[in-house]
């Protein structure tokens, strides 16, 4: 299901609920801090708006960042054939050993008789 409007508008209500959610707590630390109380916990609606920001955004998410994938390896590979799997571009090696063994061998003059 691709992302729509709708989904990245409520996204983007839960980011904004989230960061008022985080500007409440903070002004709240502050006027303790301005009446000499001890903090001991936040307001509860501080924290329910916070939870519920979390859940808002974790759907948005969800739906914005569209299809999973399968966790099984498997079901990924199961169209391909054998010599698929053998044929594996990030393991061919072009800088191997037997160049530096050629340059040594022409500088010591043990070339090849052809």
């Amino acid at each position: 299901m691709p992302a729509t409007f709708i989904h990245r508008s409520i996204l983007t209500v839960g980011f904004l609920s989230l960061f008022h959610a985080a500007y409440s707590a903070a002004q709240h630390r502050s006027y303790l801090r301005l009446n000499d109380l001890d903090f001991t916990h936040l307001p509860l609606d501080i924290f329910i708006q916070t939870l519920i920001s979390l859940f808002i955004i974790m759907y948005g998410v969800l739906q914005v960042a569209g299809d999973f994938k399968e966790i099984k390896a498997s079901a990924d590979l199961e169209d391909r054939t054998w010599e698929t799997y053998r044929n594996i571009p990030s393991f061919y090696t072009f800088s191997h050993r037997g160049g530096k063994c050629s340059q040594l061998a022409s500088k010591s003059g043990l070339e090849e008789i052809e």
